[in-house]
């Protein structure tokens, strides 16, 4: 290739990044996200976009939010190195093994079966315990945390292309894709699948050729990616819950006033809310649309997803000791909580409107 033509290549390549360095002044603050700028396909962008109204209202227009969407900055991992400057790109939002690769601890949000249902994972994911467990990002990422959306509605379904899942026993010899994620992979195997790493690009192709017989996924991908074209079964399982961790650059937000930093911080908890609601109506719709175009869907009963979880529990916390290198008592820790948490909200349901 001439070297003409290579560095206008390179140039080109760069534009974006550029762009967000040319803005980004002290009263600017840049976010990157992997999902498309669309108000109505996920719940990321539209909390953002309310991040962007209510930060302009409380600042009187001091910090200008800019979005840039459709990973227009780069991978997850590039726009982490970047805002771990704060320079170019203030803020991030980054799904869990991303993050993981930054903050050990949120590897812990691979568990299999963490979650009975959105209050529980709602009232955990903004509570004090774990606030307390990212709060480490601080010293060790430079980055803040503010918070933890649900990436596609949290809850997973499976798709494949031999049978219905209905029991553990119906994963027996299915061959499944993962994300890169060794924790998802420990999971397959404990429940008697193989497990075929690769990345989202490969998951259609894979699908249609064979190499895989099924996947997981948030339900709403389902629809907006057809993945009824290439399997004939859906199977509500849950069995992980997929999130995405929202950073923000330490030094920058250190550069604020303290009532800009207010202003992001409580801008930021109200967008999260947002996000919860619209990821989890986003999830039913999809599901629902799932049952009409799929040849056979079904949602696996609490019965058997605690079977599951007691066979893929095990396995995953022998891999997250044992070879990601966590603490026990810290995993150990982190379950505890999630179940208190679960038990609260009942509590709390039946004490306020049950009585």
């Amino acid at each position: 290739m001439p070297i003409k033509t290579y560095s206008r290549m390179a140039a080109l390549a760069a534009l974006p990044l550029a762009m967000a360095a040319a803005q980004a002044q002290a009263n600017e603050m840049a976010i990157a996200t992997i999902l498309p700028e669309n108000m109505s396909n996920n719940s990321i962008y539209p909390a953002l976009i309310r991040f962007k109204d209510l930060v302009d209202t409380r600042t009187d227009g001091a910090i200008q939010v800019n979005i840039f969407g459709n990973s227009q900055l780069g991978s997850e991992v590039d726009t982490a190195k970047e805002v771990q400057g704060g320079r170019t790109l203030q803020s991030t939002i980054i799904t869990t093994g991303a993050m993981s690769s930054y903050y050990d601890d949120y590897q812990l949000m691979t568990a299999p079966f963490i979650f009975d249902n959105w209050r529980q994972a709602w009232a955990f994911l903004d509570g004090d315990w774990f606030a307390d467990l990212m709060a480490g990002t601080v010293e060790e990422t430079n980055m803040r945390y503010l918070g933890t959306f649900d990436d596609g509605g949290g809850f997973v379904a499976f798709t494949n292309n031999e049978r219905p899942i209905k029991t553990v026993e119906d994963l027996e010899g299915l061959n499944i894709r993962t994300e890169e994620n060794p924790g998802h992979v420990a999971i397959m195997k404990a429940l008697g699948a193989s497990a075929t790493p690769l990345p989202w690009g490969e998951v259609i192709t894979a699908l249609e050729t064979g190499l895989a017989d099924g996947q997981f996924n948030a339900t709403v991908l389902n629809t907006t990616f057809n993945f009824d074209e290439v399997t004939d079964y859906t199977t509500l399982t849950g069995h992980v819950y997929n999130s995405a961790a929202w950073l923000v650059s330490e030094n920058w937000y250190q550069s604020l006033t303290e009532e800009q930093q207010e202003a992001i911080i409580t801008s930021a908890r109200e967008a999260i809310e947002i996000g919860h609601g619209m990821s989890a109506a986003l999830a039913t719709a999809g599901w629902q649309e799932s049952c009409e175009i799929f040849k056979e869907c079904y949602i696996m009963p609490a019965e058997e997803r605690d079977r599951m979880a007691e066979i893929a529990r095990p396995a995953w916390k022998d891999w997250i000791v044992n070879d990601f290198g966590l603490e026990a008592e810290k995993v150990d820790a982190f379950l505890n909580e999630v179940d208190r948490v679960g038990e609260e909200v009942k509590q709390s349901d039946m004490d306020n409107y049950g009585r």
